[in-house]
């Protein structure tokens, strides 16, 4: 309720009395804290040094060493729902985020939007006073509303940030990403060759944005969430830091088990007697199915390190190089935040937290992969192809991720990886630091808790009341409880005594120590969850869930599955999705703008994210632009839609029109006019593709010619992609080519607009129903998460 005016108001303001209570602006209490929370992308429990890991992380390591860490702190498996539940304090089917949005199901616990009720601690702690700052990835967002015609109600600007600098989406590519500044697409400042990295961009911001403020008013607090895309795929980072881990993961992925977890247990984060599950847990695809002979994924099994030939050794080990280069990376621009902080003299009243959003990924399947949108278009690796690619990892010509086998090792010592409810999924770090206040120093937490309790945590430790009220909804309960206690004192038992997880047909109950899995595998389309095998932990002392005891203790297996549904219940997790990739694809989810048959683009906008940008796929197209050309000299880009791992542009250089189709990253199919380019107004300047034949499914065949008006000037065959351009970001431009270039043929300098003449817009024209590949799509869509 807005407060009063307590004032007096007479005919005469000079016989009125003035109150400007009512018009003030929000002010936090004076000496109230700013909080850093720091949230790591596809990290795992044991991949930094701080919880046992192999890559040394000094800067988060200082975070821990001046702190506590958790060593028994859970997520729920997946991104887009593990971060609603961290920024709002409630379990994720509440905040209608069962999955990814990209999967959204139309059901109240799967519909990719967060109610207005389940308020985010950035929308409490700004009406409280404090200035609120996102910072990197954001993926809570339904993918309808990730563009510029849509409602901003669930972008950070919505959702109580003041100010953001990222990316919407799940991914990015980290050399060339897809920017959004508050509440518009922008270009990054430099390119690679320039320096450009990602993180490095971020972090800049994130000074940037306490810098702002501080110099107007120092005493006033701030909220930072500080998300980076570290280290989700694709694994992108500079050369430099790659090589710090030379040779360092040779030995493989289960030897990197054994080490970890013996550093584990003489720094203390598991009990002394943990041992390692098997690489593949719960079945391979040789050796499992489900009922109605319904197959195991492939994708979920590891292949073991002795099985591999010399070359994928060499393959494999330097794709966990890249990884942990990556997360060195980003620990390095960590610490540049931290001295910031401290050189500022803000350090000392900072609340620093760190967590992870899920387990490490297992998205690259067993072999990896060096450019995985050939994947998501059908097209498999070639080991001989990759390995001529070695060198160039983690570089912006390869858009990489390492395979299930260093998923496990970096989730040491547990089962399984991320999309799981075993602790590999959901086992993850979790570091508070506030020494001035809190006290410690390198000290660790048994306690159990969950990615629900840090909203809660950090108002009790703020003293922040959350109001009744935000933006006239009336709001609901917190699933989360505080932390508090146990930051204070190792010895106090944890304030919970029951979390339940569910994702993708995972499930699983832990209760005062005891914790109930089924061994389900996920989007595996196998249903018939009532038949479902269960496994049964005492997690208190087994936390890699190694002895089953579910045919010892039936009864408490019992109790904790019916415990299950009453959870699950009271969560509204119902109903469950265990379908395919491709069949959750085929959910029909709500556009911005229905398909059409004309897409009409002006030049200089905004890039059009390919999932509402005309659909060129297996079937025929043209591409009109109408140009003004007053002189010889016009050159640059006229249409360009993808990048370099797979897209298609029409441009001008040398005085003549050209266009290239990029096939996945492994062929440039170039067409160049063989006369020059004529002068004038009103020219028309095109290309247009007929589709003879289809190469394999979804892979069209046919000639490309381009025109002068009328005039043919130029031919070529060449073939279309089915799938997608990107995977994350990458969209469509008129009149310059954002981002990663479709091709290094453009004339000038990056973005390479058009110069010399006058393009007023650029017409895609197609017809026929547009052709999709569904299983492709499903493919892409998942590896998202």
């Amino acid at each position: 309720m807005a407060t009063p005016f307590s004032g007096r108001i007479e005919l005469d303001i000079r016989d009125s009395v003035p109150d400007w209570t009512p018009f003030e602006p929000p002010k936090a209490p004076d000496g109230a804290p700013n909080v850093l929370l720091i949230t790591l992308d596809d990290v795992g429990f044991s991949a930094m040094s701080c919880y046992g890991g192999p890559v040394p992380t000094p800067n988060i390591d200082r975070i821990a060493d001046s702190g506590v860490r958790f060593t028994q702190w859970h997520t729920t498996a997946l991104c887009s729902p593990s971060r609603a539940a961290l920024l709002t304090g409630r379990s994720h089917t509440r905040n209608s985020m069962a999955c990814i949005t990209e999967a959204a199901t139309g059901f109240p616990n799967a519909s990719g939007t967060i109610p207005p009720e389940n308020g985010f601690i950035s929308q409490i702690l700004n009406e409280a006073g404090w200035n609120t700052y996102a910072i990197g990835k954001w993926h809570i967002c339904p993918s309808d509303e990730m563009n510029v015609a849509s409602t901003r109600r669930n972008w950070p600007t919505g959702r109580g940030f003041e100010r953001y600098y990222g990316f919407l989406g799940a991914e990015t590519n980290q050399w060339y990403p897809d920017l959004v500044y508050d509440n518009h697409p922008v270009d990054q400042p430099k390119s690679p060759e320039e320096g450009y990295h990602l993180t490095e961009d971020l972090t800049d911001k994130a000074i940037e944005f306490i810098g702002d403020a501080k110099a107007i008013a120092p005493d006033k607090p701030f909220f930072l969430y500080f998300a980076p895309g570290a280290c989700h795929a694709p694994h992108h980072v500079p050369r430099e830091w790659i090589d710090r881990f030379a040779g360092q993961f040779d030995e493989g992925y289960e030897k990197m088990r054994e080490k970890t977890l013996a550093r584990q247990k003489e720094l203390g984060i598991v009990p002394q007697d943990t041992e390692l599950p098997p690489i593949n847990p719960i079945g391979t695809p040789q050796t499992r199915t489900g009922p109605d002979d319904a197959p195991f994924p492939p994708v979920d099994y590891t292949k073991p390190w002795d099985s591999l030939g010399d070359d994928e050794k060499r393959l494999y080990a330097r794709m966990a190089e890249v990884y942990a280069g990556m997360l060195a990376h980003v620990d390095h621009h960590i610490g540049r935040l931290l001295d910031y902080l401290e050189g500022s003299g803000e350090l000392d009243r900072t609340l620093v937290i760190l967590v992870s959003d899920n387990g490490a990924s297992a998205e690259g399947g067993p072999d990896g992969s060096v450019n995985e949108n050939k994947f998501m278009n059908g097209i498999p690796d070639s080991l001989e192809a990759n390995l001529k690619q070695l060198d160039d990892l983690g570089g912006p010509q390869t858009y990489n991720h390492y395979p299930t086998g260093w998923a496990m090792a970096f989730n040491t010592p547990f089962k399984m990886w991320k999309r799981y409810d075993y602790n590999g999924g959901t086992a993850d770090p979790c570091i508070f630091s506030w020494p001035k206040v809190l006290g410690h120093g390198g000290e660790l937490r048994d306690q159990y808790h969950h990615i629900t309790d840090i909203t809660p945590t950090i108002l009790e430790l703020l003293g922040v009341r959350s109001p009744d009220q935000i933006g006239g909804y009336a709001q609901s309960r917190f699933d989360g409880v505080s932390m508090k206690s146990a930051i204070d004192d190792a010895k106090q038992p944890t304030t919970r005594t029951t979390q339940f997880y569910a994702m993708l047909g995972s499930r699983s109950v832990w209760h005062d120590g005891w914790k109930a899995v089924s061994s389900h595998p996920v989007i595996s389309g196998w249903g018939h969850f009532g038949d479902d095998t269960w496994e049964l932990y005492h997690t208190d002392v087994d936390r890699s869930e190694v002895h089953d005891l579910a045919a010892e203790e039936p009864e408490r297996l019992r109790d904790l599955i019916n415990l299950w549904f009453s959870e699950a219940g009271a969560n509204q997790a119902f109903p469950l999705d265990d379908r395919s990739a491709l069949e959750i694809l085929q959910t029909p989810r709500p556009q911005v703008a229905p398909p059409r048959e004309r897409y009409v683009y002006r030049p200089g906008g905004a890039e059009v994210p390919e999932s509402q940008a005309v659909n060129i796929r297996n079937r025929s197209f043209s591409i009109g632009a109408l140009v003004d050309l007053p002189a010889a000299g016009a050159q640059g880009v006229l249409f360009a839609h993808g990048s370099r791992f797979g897209g298609h542009a029409l441009y001008v250089k040398d005085g003549r029109l050209h266009y290239v189709n990029n096939f996945v990253g492994d062929l440039e199919q170039k067409v160049d006019a063989t006369e020059d380019l004529p002068t004038g107004e009103g020219l028309i300047l095109s290309a247009s593709f007929e589709k003879d034949g289809q190469k394999a499914p979804g892979v069209a065949e046919g000639v490309l010619s381009l025109y002068y008006g009328d005039k043919k000037v130029g031919e070529g065959r060449i073939q279309t992609q089915p799938g997608s351009f990107s995977i994350g970001g990458e969209g469509l431009c008129a009149g310059y080519d954002g981002g990663e270039p479709v091709t290094s043929d453009y004339p000038g300098r990056h973005p390479y607009t058009f110069t010399g003449g006058t393009l007023h817009r650029v017409v895609v024209d197609v017809s026929g129903k547009p052709y999709v590949d569904l299983e492709r799509e499903a493919v892409a869509m998942m590896s998202r998460e």
